[in-house]
């Protein structure tokens, strides 16, 4: 197994959605950043960053991650959490895991990271949409999503495709046995997985 990327776990969203923090969700009787911290640990990941924001005070306490990392820029959404795991990575790829994706396997990161190279990583994609919350990046990305942010694009979708076109992306077609993994909790409730 390779242990030469770097993980971010982003958990700074708002929920406003949910009402309450995804991020304390129970998920088999773990809160979810406990789980996807376990999952990109499992995945190979050499070093494990938290997104959160500062309010969030339940991240101080929360362990196995070698630091807490705050957003690039306040209501920046998931691109401002990207951009500060990418500027804080200390390995050529980032694997970025939203806390939202419960369902979400390991197995995922080894299959994106063995079609990565040098300066190039790998999302997955169904028909025109990117999976951008569950992809491996590589740090050469840093600018180029740090520029989109400073003219407020806040798109995933539209950065990944100038970094496909750039080559600094790959695609992997996401099959149907896959699928489910990319189900979030967004809406009031979560699924009864407890």
């Amino acid at each position: 197994m390779l242990r030469d990327f770097s993980a971010v776990v982003l958990a700074a969203g708002r929920s406003t959605r949910m009402g309450r923090d995804k991020a304390l969700l129970a998920c088999d009787g773990a809160p979810l950043w406990r789980r996807q911290r376990d999952l990109l640990a499992q995945a190979g990941a050499a070093e494990i960053l938290l997104s959160a924001r500062p309010e969030q005070t339940w991240a101080a306490g929360a362990a196995g991650f070698a630091a807490v990392v705050p957003d690039a820029i306040a209501l920046g959404g998931p691109i401002a959490g990207l951009v500060a795991g990418l500027e804080r990575a200390t390995h050529p790829w980032l694997a970025v895991l939203a806390v939202d994706l419960p369902a979400m396997t390991p197995e995922w990161f080894t299959l994106l990271r063995a079609g990565c190279a040098t300066g190039v990583g790998r999302v997955g994609r169904r028909g025109d949409f990117f999976e951008p919350l569950a992809a491996i990046y590589p740090r050469e990305m840093s600018g180029l999503a740090r520029d989109a942010i400073t003219r407020a694009e806040f798109s995933l979708q539209r950065l990944l495709a100038e970094a496909v076109a750039m080559g600094l992306m790959g695609e992997y077609e996401i099959t149907a046995a896959e699928v489910p993994w990319f189900a979030n909790w967004n809406e009031g409730s979560s699924p009864a997985k407890t």
